[in-house]
């Protein structure tokens, strides 16, 4: 018999009975019944029930070892009476009784229980994460995060894309964030980076001929952590594909990344089954309040400045005519509800960073609020026909700059809609994000930056650039998005030299700059570059929303803390000075107050 396991922990059934069987494995739980221990066995597999009595030479070493000492049992396979089978588990219907154990290796008391899915400090879990690691919502997580690479690997393949891997070292790029820098000790005060995206490197493999490239790609941003991104490091689905226009980059990844949904859904729907909806960036921000729409929240936003430019309600009538706006939000059914849940909508607005959101209640079609009284009966039964209310729905406001009005109503859409509880949270709702603004206003710097990707193509191409409002081009972009969560991002890509260098131009880049920050992209464009394009999916958030955890680190292995901390392997820690002699460095210490 092999030394330590004839059958893993989630194989016996009772096909197996009368069997002699050696499993191994953790001690995941231990029950003590007056002379009849049992005890669960745990590996990666499943569970097994040990069971061990006096007469067996088992019991003293199995009641000395603690929860989490790895053992091997020698015992036979038993059928469990009728009235104790586990129904839950794949090895319920037996048990083995043990007649020998072997302590393999000890455990010492645990920091933190493994059994069990009680919340636990988040330090403690990080700092002891291959305990956390053991518990089985989050090993179930890791192994599940492994079948949904496994899956896009496979629809990719089979979709004609070929994967390669691109550099980890490479040089700074303008990719939204800051980069993680890596000194070089052979050159002397020059510094690597690590790659926030594999950007140019896979337009390069276009350039060269390679026509459909993926990678499950690390990618590495210096920036705050937040629940939907890991500091440090995550990883995408990165893809690129020549002579296509975006509509068949969206034809070509719709059934991969629908597909994984599907797949790992759990019987949850996944909407819609066919074409996934194609939604303008501007009707996005004005009907959601947000370019990463939730649409499983059946809420509508809608503009009624032009119902405010006369009223009664003062407030909103100066708002308007200086340039301002009203976004409105329905809260249907609302009739019940005291004006407390109004007040409350309003108090929390306030707590946000907002001067407040306006409401009007409704009951039995009569108005009620200073809103609604000011603005007269005449005035709300218009607003009310023109949004196709009832009589038993409240109504609230945003008011003020478009930007702030169109924030303020995106969240209270979302608060509006859990507080009612109307969010379908038993599907995935799909759609595409497009015609993204190219360029945005900089307000610190006074200036026209990039929106999003610099490499973008603009709508319009060079008449566009040179004849246009910069602020009103849109670029050949967009964004995936589920249930509130981007989780993709793309766009048909610049590969003309003088489109490239006319575009950074007008964020205040000259040609020499362009050559010296993008030198290698910029030559290659002028030897015969194909129109292409492609996207990069979130792994890290797909996988996040199909095993519905509400953080990363619930389906990473092992992540940093919220300050960018690895409580585990103790890093960031000081390099020594014999290192940075040899990286030619030295530490400045931050100015203390």
């Amino acid at each position: 018999m092999h030394p330590y396991r004839s059958h893993t922990c989630g194989a016996l059934a009772q096909a197996d009975v009368g069997q002699t069987v050696r499993l191994s494995g953790w001690v995941h739980r231990k029950r003590d019944h007056g002379g009849v221990l049992f005890i669960d066995l745990r590996d990666h597999y499943g569970i097994t029930q040990i069971v061990a009595d006096s007469d067996s030479a088992a019991l003293a070493v199995l009641e000395a070892a603690r929860t989490e000492s790895v053992i091997t049992i020698d015992g036979e396979v038993k059928a469990r009476s009728e009235g104790t089978v586990n129904a839950a588990l794949a090895t319920g219907a037996i048990e083995v009784y043990a007649r020998g154990a072997t302590v393999l290796s000890a455990a010492e008391e645990l920091p933190m229980p493994v059994a069990g899915e009680q919340e636990y400090p988040e330090d403690i879990r990080l700092r002891y994460r291959f305990l956390d690691l053991r518990r089985e919502t989050l090993h179930a997580n890791i192994m599940t995060r492994t079948k949904v690479i496994r899956d896009m690997r496979t629809r990719m393949e089979s979709a004609g894309f070929t994967e390669y891997s691109t550099p980890i070292l490479t040089a700074s790029s303008p990719e939204g964030a800051r980069d993680f820098l890596v000194p070089s000790r052979i050159h002397a005060g020059k510094f690597y980076a690590l790659p926030q995206a594999p950007q140019q490197y896979k337009q390069l493999l276009m350039v060269a001929g390679f026509d459909r490239y993926f990678q499950i790609a690390p990618c590495f941003r210096d920036e705050d952590p937040r629940a939907d991104r890991l500091p440090g490091e995550f990883y995408q689905l990165d893809l690129e594909m020549s002579f296509v226009t975006q509509e068949e980059v969206w034809e070509t990844m719709e059934p991969v990344i629908g597909g994984v949904f599907e797949t790992f859904a759990n019987g949850k729907p996944v909407t819609p089954s066919g074409s996934f909806p194609r939604i303008a960036y501007d009707d996005a921000m004005l009907k959601y309040g947000s370019d990463k729409p939730d649409l499983r929240n059946p809420l509508i936003i809608s503009d009624v400045a032009s119902h405010f430019t006369t009223s009664g309600f003062g407030l909103f009538e100066k708002i308007v005519a200086g340039g301002g706006t009203v976004r409105a939000i329905p809260a249907p059914g609302t009739a019940d509800k005291s004006r407390k849940f109004f007040d409350d909508m309003n108090e929390w607005a306030r707590s946000e960073g907002h001067a407040g959101l306006g409401y009007v209640t409704r009951k039995g079609g009569e108005f009620g609020g200073p809103i609604a009284k000011n603005h007269g009966q005449e005035g709300m039964e218009a607003l009310y026909a023109a949004l196709g209310l009832g009589p038993d729905d409240g109504l609230f406001f945003a008011a003020g700059k478009p930007e702030q009005a169109a924030k303020l109503a995106g969240a209270a859409r979302t608060r509006v809609a859990e507080q009612l509880g109307l969010i379908d949270k038993d599907r995935f709702a799909l759609c595409w994000i497009v015609d993204f603004p190219f360029y945005e206003w900089d307000e610190d710097a006074k200036k026209v930056e990039f929106a999003h990707n610099p490499f973008s193509m603009p709508q319009g191409g060079m008449a566009a650039l040179e004849g246009q409002d910069p602020l009103t081009i849109k670029a050949f972009q967009y964004d995936l998005v589920c249930n509130g969560y981007e989780i993709a991002s793309g766009s048909i890509r610049n590969q003309s030299p003088e489109l490239m260098v006319k575009a950074f131009e007008l964020v205040g880049l000259s040609k020499a700059d362009v050559e010296e920050r993008f030198g290698g992209l910029y030559r290659a464009f002028q030897y015969g570059a194909p129109p292409h394009g492609g996207m990069a999916a979130g792994v890290d958030r797909i996988v996040m929303l199909v095993c519905g955890a509400q953080n990363l680190r619930e389906i990473t292995l092992f992540p940093m803390n919220q300050r960018a901390e690895d409580l585990l392997m103790g890093a960031p820690s000081p390099a020594s000075l014999q290192q940075l002699r040899e990286l030619h460095l030295r530490t400045v210490e931050p100015s203390k107050g």
